[in-house]
C-alpha cells in the first residue's frame, strides 16, 4: 500500500518554520524555572542562548523530516510514530522559544495550566470513545459537558455539598446522552444531525434557566463550593510532575482513573470487546448472541456521565459559577482530540493536552508581555482540530458501523 505523503511534507513546513524563528531571537536569552519552593529538592534556572537552541532543534527537526522523506518515498514506509512525536517537541520546544526569549518561563505553571484546561476536554474524548467505540457518533459531547456544568453549579449551591454536585453533574450527563442514544438507536434519526440538536438543545435550556432563574438568585442557585487541592505526599514534591499532576482536586484525580478505566474496559474485558464488535460488525455481533441494542444504549451513557463529569469541572473545580455557554466549545475540540488520538483513550487524552496547552499559551504570552497577537494564539486548538480532522495527522479510521443505524433483521 502506497504511503501516504502528508507527514513528509508536514514535517518540511515546520521545520521551514522554525528555521524563520532563529533571526527572530537574535541576540537573546531564555530562563527556564523548573523547580517550585515546596520541591524534594532545588533545580536551578535553566539560562541559554535562544537562538542557538532554535538552529539545534531545527537541525534535528531536518534530520526527521528527510528521513520521513527517505522512507515515504523510497522505501515506502510509514513514518514511525516516535519520529513524529519527537519532531513534534522539537516544534513546540521552538515555539516557546521564540514566545518566551528575552523573558522568564515558569515551566510548572505552564504545564499546570495546560492540564487544567485539558481535563474537560479528556472527559468529553473519553465520552466519545465509548460512544463512537459502540458505533454511535457522538456530537453531543458539548451538551453533555454543559449540562454538567449548569447541574452541578446549581445542586453543590443548593446543598452546598460539591460530591453532591459532581453526582448531580453525571446524571445530567447521562439523560443527555440517552436523548442521543434514543434517538439514535431506536427511532434510526442521522447521529450528526441528533447530536447538534441535543447541543442546541442544551445550550438553549441552560442559558434560558441562566437568564431566569440563577441571575435573580446567584447567591443561593450559582455559588457553588469549590475542590480543595489535595496534594499526595512525596509523590506532589517531586520536581515538574508533583506539582502538575499530584497536587490537584478530586476532579483530576478522578479523570485519570477515568482514563486508565476506559482504556482497560475498552482492550482488556470481555465487555470491551464486545463494544468493539458492536462497533465495527453489528450484525456479525448479534448472530453471535450479543445484545446489540443494549450494549449501545450502556455504552453511551456510561460515556455520558464521564462528559458530565467533566462538566463539573467549569464550575467546581476551576470558574466557581456557571456562567452562559461556558462550555465554549469544548465538546467539539474533545471530538477532534478522540480523531487526533485515533479512537484510541490514552492516545485521545494525550491529544486533549495538546489542545490545553495551546489554549494556555496564550495566558502565559500575555503575562510576559509577547509581541505576538493574543488573538493568533487563541485560534491554536482550533487550528489543530482543522489539522486532526483534515487528517493531516495521518490516515485515520473510525469504527466501521459509527454513524450506520443498526436494523435487526
Amino acid at each position: 500500500m502506497k504511503q501516504s505523503k502528508k507527514t513528509p511534507i508536514a514535517l518540511a513546513l515546520l521545520t521551514f518554520l522554525t528555521v524563520l524563528i532563529a533571526p527572530a531571537v537574535a541576540g537573546d536569552e531564555i530562563e527556564i524555572q523548573i523547580a517550585t519552593k515546596t520541591d524534594l529538592f532545588p533545580i536551578p534556572n535553566l539560562v541559554f542562548a535562544a537562538q542557538g537552541f532554535v538552529i539545534f532543534l531545527a537541525v534535528l527537526m531536518l534530520v526527521l523530516a528527510v528521513w520521513s522523506f527517505y522512507l515515504t518515498f523510497s522505501k515506502n514506509q510509514k513514518t514511525p510514530l516516535i519520529a513524529t512525536v519527537v519532531f513534534g517537541i522539537a516544534f513546540v520546544a521552538s515555539v516557546l522559544v521564540w514566545l518566551f526569549a528575552g523573558a522568564t518561563m515558569t515551566l510548572t505553571t505552564l504545564l499546570a495550566g495546560s492540564l487544567a484546561l485539558a481535563v474537560p476536554l479528556i472527559f468529553g474524548s473519553m465520552s466519545g470513545a465509548l460512544s463512537e467505540r459502540v458505533g454511535i457518533i457522538n456530537i453531543a459531547i458539548e451538551g453533555q459537558l454543559l449540562a454538567g456544568a449548569f447541574t452541578s453549579a446549581v445542586v453543590a449551591s443548593i446543598t452546598d455539598s460539591v460530591i453532591l454536585g459532581i453526582i448531580a453533574a453525571m446524571l445530567a450527563g447521562v439523560l443527555v446522552a440517552a436523548l442521543l442514544a434514543v434517538f439514535s438507536i431506536k427511532y434510526l434519526v442521522d447521529q450528526i444531525i441528533t447530536g447538534v440538536v441535543v447541543n442546541v438543545l442544551i445550550i438553549g435550556l441552560t442559558s434560558f434557566l441562566f437568564s431566569t432563574l440563577l441571575a435573580d438568585n446567584i447567591t443561593v442557585l450559582n455559588q457553588p463550593p469549590r475542590f480543595e487541592r489535595i496534594s499526595i505526599p512525596v509523590l506532589g514534591q517531586i520536581p515538574i510532575i508533583g506539582p502538575v499532576l499530584f497536587n490537584q482536586t478530586l476532579i483530576v484525580y478522578l479523570m485519570y482513573v477515568a482514563v486508565i478505566g476506559v482504556f482497560l474496559a475498552l482492550f482488556k474485558t470481555r465487555w470491551g470487546l464486545r463494544v468493539r464488535s458492536v462497533g465495527e460488525y453489528p450484525k456479525a455481533s448479534d448472530t453471535v448472541g450479543i445484545k446489540v441494542f443494549r450494549t449501545r444504549y450502556i455504552s453511551v451513557m456510561i460515556g455520558g456521565a464521564l462528559a458530565g463529569l467533566g462538566g463539573s469541572f467549569f464550575t467546581l473545580g476551576q470558574v466557581g459559577a456557571f456562567g452562559k455557554e461556558m462550555t465554549n466549545g469544548a465538546g467539539y475540540i474533545a471530538l477532534a482530540a478522540l480523531i487526533f488520538g485515533r479512537w484510541n483513550p490514552i492516545y485521545a487524552a494525550l491529544a486533549a493536552l495538546l489542545f490545553g496547552f495551546a489554549q494556555n499559551l496564550q495566558y502565559a504570552v500575555q503575562i510576559v508581555g509577547s509581541p505576538l497577537p493574543s488573538e493568533f494564539l487563541l485560534m491554536l486548538p482550533y487550528v489543530l482540530t482543522v489539522i486532526a480532522v483534515a487528517g493531516l495527522v495521518g490516515k485515520v479510521r473510525g469504527p466501521a458501523a459509527a454513524g450506520k443505524p443498526y436494523i435487526k433483521s
